[in-house]
C-alpha cells in the first residue's frame, strides 16, 4: 500500500492541492492534460484531487482566446461546480472527498479561438484531453499526510515495530525474574535476543487491489478494482466479475 499523482503529469506552480508522486510531490499543484493520451492520477482516499488543467503545458504558455471548457464526469455527464466539484473560470477542475465511485474517466474540451494575421479570419480550434483518475488508500506521496492522518503506511509500520519490541522486552524480563527470583524449582527460562520477528504481509483492503499491467507507473499501489472486477478480502488482486459496473466493489452480484 503506498500513495498520490502520476508520472505523465505536467505541475504548474499554481494552487497546489493534495501530494503528488516522488519529485512531483507538492502541497499546491495542478496536472496538465496531453492531447491523445490519457494521463493517470492517483488519488488518497477522502483528500482532494490535484487540480486538472483542460489544457496542455505549451498552450497554457501561449495566448488563447475566448476559450471555453466543458468537462465530462465518469458517468458521461456535463460536471459543474457542486460542493464536492470545483471548476474555475480557467477550466481547472478538482473533485473533493475523493471515493473509490468517483473513479474514471474525466474529459474535458477545450474550444477557442484561432485568428490568422494576415486575413483576421477566425476559425474554431477543439482540443480533448482525458485524466484517468484513480483513487487509492494510500497514494504516492503519503509520507506528507502522515502528520494530519493514522492512516498511513509509515505509521502502521512503525507501531508494528514498537510492539514486537515491547512484547521482545516483555520475554526478555520473564525470564529474568523466573531466573532470578523465583523457587529453583521452576524450570529457568531462556530468551534468545532478536529471536522475536514480524513478518511482512501485503495486502489490499476490500475493493481494492494490485495490478501492474493496467497501473504499471503505480505497481506497488492498492488501486480501486474498475468495472469488471472486485475484491471482497485483503487479497491484492482484484477478481473478474462481468456483472460489476461500478469502481471499487466487494462483491460479485
Amino acid at each position: 500500500m503506498r500513495a498520490w499523482v502520476l508520472l505523465f503529469a505536467v505541475l504548474c506552480s499554481l494552487s497546489r492541492v493534495g501530494s503528488l508522486r516522488s519529485s512531483l510531490l507538492n502541497k499546491k499543484g495542478c496536472v496538465y492534460g496531453i492531447v491523445g493520451h490519457p494521463v493517470k492520477i492517483y488519488v488518497k482516499l477522502r483528500q482532494n484531487s490535484p487540480f486538472l488543467v483542460c489544457m496542455d503545458f505549451s498552450r497554457a504558455n501561449k495566448e488563447t482566446v475566448d476559450p471555453n471548457y466543458l468537462w465530462i464526469g465518469p458517468n458521461e455527464k456535463a460536471l459543474t461546480g457542486n460542493n464536492r466539484i470545483s471548476v474555475t473560470n480557467t477550466g481547472q477542475l478538482m473533485v473533493k472527498d475523493f471515493l473509490e465511485a468517483l473513479s474514471g474517466l474525466y474529459s474535458c474540451t477545450l474550444s477557442y479561438k484561432s485568428i490568422k494575421a494576415e486575413t483576421q479570419e477566425e476559425t474554431i480550434v477543439k482540443k480533448r484531453y482525458d485524466f484517468m483518475v484513480f483513487v487509492n488508500p494510500f497514494a504516492p506521496g503519503w509520507k506528507n499526510a502522515c502528520n494530519v492522518s493514522v492512516d498511513c503506511e509509515d505509521i502502521t509500520n512503525h507501531n508494528v515495530l514498537q510492539a514486537r519490541d515491547r512484547i521482545e522486552e516483555f520475554f526478555r524480563s520473564q525470564a529474568y525474574v523466573l531466573y532470578h527470583q523465583f523457587n529453583r524449582s521452576i524450570p529457568a527460562m531462556h530468551f534468545v535476543d532478536h529471536s522475536f520477528q514480524v513478518a511482512r504481509m501485503d495486502s489490499c483492503r476490500p475493493g481494492f487491489g494490485k495490478n501492474e499491467g493496467l497501473h504499471s507507473n503505480c505497481a506497488s499501489c492498492c488501486v480501486v478494482c474498475s468495472p469488471g472486477t472486485f475484491s471482497p478480502d485483503v487479497d491484492v488482486t482484484c477478481q473478474i466479475c462481468i456483472s460489476v459496473h461500478t469502481y471499487g466493489a466487494k462483491s460479485c452480484p
